[in-house]
């Protein structure tokens, strides 16, 4: 009678197959769990932790309800596969929550297993095809933008200066009353060729010099700025990948960047108590974009983000927040988000706003730089 007992080479091999076995789900960008006949998690890859917010242990110890909404179609399509035996997919279920982000759309496949009562479930996130046509959208109203450009330069900047002029050379025959108001043009003035300049930006079609730049240095540049002025009174806090690669980008373009990100955050936090900026930098598995101008195409793995408790960006903003003249502010001119989206654009990069009372996150994707190697 033979021992059913595994001798250690057959213990060793088992081993080595569970290993490749999670090797490969943790190589996937899909959250996949695998919840036993009581509907806990006995299994998760790392993209399901990342997913969920929790790690493996955590995961384990409760139920797939405990990290979904409540009446979820995620639970019931679990059910659905109990009960028919078969393969279940759903497309554009929010499972968004609290602890994972306020809108997580996905795309649902659950399956059963061989093991009785046991269910498998991937998620695919719809967010990044979702970011991809609103990222188009962004290009598409820089574009808009820029034609009002060339066009105000010509029409508005050449008129505003003889007028100024005219302003002057009155101001110097005319009584106090008079003069004040001559000021009043000549200020006015003033006012609309900055907004123009500011608006000639979008016109500037020019290759992007770009070069290895340490995001880390950016950021702590940007934080420096802040800090000596506009957030003086608000905690920075950095939560940093030290083992990130260079970002492929133009330095002063991306302090241009996150100084205008921080800029709107501390302004967004000028009524909240316990007022705090979060600079964080991570590794992601990117996506693939085409860099405008040219028929390369490049993933985007670095994932830059600004993040400040503040109150929230009002729903019916967030759509458009991007586009020119969007804005909340009283005397804002509605052109610095669009700025942004176009200086990220033209890197080829992607982002993104996630926001809901006490976390707003601006989020970018940019590819890393990538030395060329001799032919």
């Amino acid at each position: 009678m033979t021992s059913s007992t595994p001798t250690a080479g057959e213990e060793s091999g088992g081993s080595r197959f569970v290993d490749r076995e999670t090797s490969i789900l943790n190589a996937l960008p899909h959250p996949v769990i695998m919840l036993d006949p009581e509907g806990k998690v006995c299994s998760a890859n790392d993209s399901a932790q990342n997913f969920f917010q929790a790690s493996a242990a955590v995961l384990h110890r409760h139920p797939l309800k405990h990290f979904v909404p409540f009446g979820s179609p995620l639970l019931q399509l679990v059910d659905q596969v109990r009960e028919r035996g078969a393969s279940v997919n759903e497309y554009r279920v929010d499972v968004g929550t609290p602890r994972n982000g306020s809108e997580r759309i996905v795309d649902i496949y659950a399956a059963p297993t061989d093991l009785a009562g046991h269910i498998v479930v991937m998620l695919q996130e719809r967010t990044m095809a979702d970011k991809m046509d609103k990222q188009l959208t962004h290009r598409g109203a820089a574009r808009s933008v820029t034609g009002l450009a060339a066009m105000l330069a010509h029409e508005i900047k050449n008129p505003l200066s003889g007028i100024r002029g005219a302003a002057q050379l009155l101001e110097q025959s005319a009584d106090d009353e008079d003069r004040a108001l001559t000021q009043l043009i000549t200020d006015e003035a003033d006012r609309i060729v900055k907004l123009v300049d500011r608006m000639e930006v979008f016109s500037d079609e020019r290759p992007i010099e770009r070069e290895p730049v340490n995001i880390h240095s950016v950021l702590e540049h940007v934080k420096r700025l802040a800090m000596s002025g506009f957030a003086r009174n608000i905690r920075i806090v950095e939560e940093y990948d030290p083992s990130l690669p260079p970002v492929f980008a133009n330095r002063d373009q991306l302090v241009q960047v996150f100084l205008n990100l921080v800029k709107n955050a501390a302004e967004a936090l000028a009524d909240t108590s316990d007022a705090e900026i979060a600079l964080t930098t991570a590794f992601r598995p990117g996506v693939r974009l085409s860099v405008p101008g040219t028929r390369e195409r490049v993933s985007l793995p670095l994932e830059f983000c600004v993040r400040d408790n503040g109150p929230g960006v009002p729903e019916e903003i967030q759509v458009h927040m991007f586009d020119p003249f969007v804005t909340t502010k009283t005397n804002g001119s509605g052109l610095g988000l669009a700025l942004v989206a176009k200086i990220v654009g033209d890197h080829g990069g992607v982002i993104e706003c996630d926001s809901q009372p006490r976390r707003t996150t601006f989020r970018l994707l940019l590819p890393a730089y990538v030395e060329k190697t001799a032919d």
